[in-house]
């Protein structure tokens, strides 16, 4: 069930107890403008076509809570004391007074995650890309006419594209280590169906002791010998195997639940992967499992010189304007050379016409790339394909340094999101969540830069807040009277 708000809310319409005023140039009250919350709100109340249950929380409460965590770097439990202590936050939330208790429970904060996945977080994205764009009432440029006689529109404007990995919270997974939590979750398997089933049969031998004193004799080594790790593989095998066994033996005589019959299907498939991996003497497989908590994680293998391989999920990004959008995020490895094309038809949607220039590494200048660009007008940055020339202009020298420092904007975007929020190293634990927040910190990083925007108009200006919230706000109702 969902009850829509009536409007959305103002700072004029926030009470506080002590019978005073919120500040507006605060940053909460300014991030609050910059946010369509009419346009959130419609399409978030189509998630509850039911009329009957409890009601659901607000678009902007949901929303905004998950806003909050993000950008302070809270914790669930923290993002809700803060709330309830701050009344700039429960402004910024949707509520209309000030008020001492939580609006709500830690717990919901999953649900919010939930419910704005990563499709509705990147349509978000885009609404305030939108909204806010330099160039949106300009007049398109025109560049003579096409072969039908219509009008056609020049290239415009700069697209940065790249790529990178968002590590999960997860131990660095080896095979003996894995393969021993394997077999303790199959014991303790074994174990519960033991419990149900105590009174008619005979509790089966998992022989726990023997197996973890194998594990430790080789995990303890400072650094075992390579047939060490291969014998207490094979042994970690065998055990497993055995309790395999005797759980599709028990579950006949009693019923796994949701949540166990979930596990095991990962632990068996966690079990056919390393046997696999064993018998042929290789490693690698596909579709490889790293964590059994979180089986949909893959590893990424980045060649980078501090960390070769990273365990998390691949994602794409092309910024414009300094605004960051998620255009792909896979947890299986890609080539993200393949992205571009793609990359570039998402910025004609966003803005109607191609860009000038496109900068990218070089494993985006393959032959299918090139072509694309070159048919759509586009300059695709980096040295031509083939063999260097021996002798370089210094007109080739300069638009090469030139490029070079058109692409330090997403490097640095790069940089923010894992060191300033927590693209570094997510800590959620479902797929769904976690991709939702890694989009998340995309809009975070893009609402903060639109503040810094606002304040940089400010300081140039000379006038306050209050001064340009009071034109923005007559603007918008003379546009209204104006075409009604």
């Amino acid at each position: 069930m969902y009850r829509k708000p009536d409007g959305q809310m103002t700072i004029e319409d926030y009470i506080l107890p002590f019978e005073g005023k919120l500040k507006k140039d605060n940053r909460w009250v300014k991030m609050a403008e910059i946010i369509p919350w009419d346009e959130i709100e419609q399409e978030y109340a189509k998630l509850f076509e039911n009329e009957i249950g409890n009601v659901a929380k607000p678009a902007r409460m949901a929303l905004g809570a998950l806003i909050i965590k993000e950008k302070c770097g809270y914790s669930d439990i923290e993002t809700v004391e803060q709330i309830a202590e701050n009344p700039y936050l429960q402004f910024f939330i949707g509520l209309k007074e000030y008020k001492t208790e939580a609006p709500f429970d830690s717990s919901l904060m999953v649900h919010f995650r939930k419910r704005f996945n990563m499709e509705a977080v990147n349509n978000i994205n885009e609404k305030i890309f939108k909204a806010n764009r330099k160039d949106k009432d300009d007049p398109p440029p025109t560049g003579g006419r096409g072969k039908k006689g219509k009008q056609k529109i020049k290239n415009k404007g700069k697209l940065i594209i790249d790529a990178t990995c968002a590590p999960a919270d997860i131990r660095y997974p080896t095979d003996l280590s894995l393969l021993n939590e394997a077999r303790e979750k199959t014991e303790a398997i074994i174990d519960r169906l033991y419990k149900d089933q105590e009174s008619k049969t005979k509790k089966p031998r998992t022989y726990r002791r023997k197996a973890r004193k194998q594990y430790l004799l080789v995990a303890k080594k400072r650094k075992a010998k390579t047939k060490q790790i291969r014998k207490a593989i094979g042994q970690q095998l065998r055990f497993i195997k055995r309790n395999l066994n005797h759980i599709e033996r028990m579950k006949a005589e009693s019923e796994l639940s949701a949540k166990e019959a979930k596990k095991l299907s990962v632990l068996k498939k966690l079990h056919q992967q390393q046997q696999h991996m064993f018998d042929n003497k290789v490693h690698s497989v596909e579709n490889r499992i790293v964590s059994i908590a979180q089986p949909h994680i893959r590893p990424i293998v980045r060649g980078k010189a501090k960390e070769p391989t990273e365990f998390g999920a691949k994602l794409s990004i092309s910024l414009i304007d300094a605004h960051a959008f998620l255009d792909k995020l896979e947890w299986d490895n890609y080539n993200e050379g393949l992205t571009l094309i793609e990359s570039v038809e998402r910025y004609h949607e966003r803005t109607g016409y191609y860009p000038l220039s496109v900068h990218a590494d070089a494993i985006y200048r393959n032959r299918d790339n090139l072509n694309f660009c070159k048919a759509n007008g586009i300059r695709l940055s980096g040295p031509k394909l083939g063999r260097p020339p021996k002798v370089v202009s210094a007109k080739d020298k300069k638009l090469a340094r030139q490029d070079a420092r058109d692409r330090i904007p997403v490097e640095g975007a790069f940089g923010v999101a894992k060191r300033r929020y927590s693209l570094g190293l997510i800590m959620t634990r479902l797929q769904e969540t976690s991709e939702s927040v890694i989009a998340m910190q995309f809009l975070v990083m893009n609402l903060a830069h639109r503040l810094r925007l606002i304040f940089a108009l400010f300081s140039k200006s000379g006038i306050s807040l209050r001064e340009w919230l009071f034109l923005r706000i007559t603007a918008k109702i003379v546009q209204t009277f104006a075409f009604s």
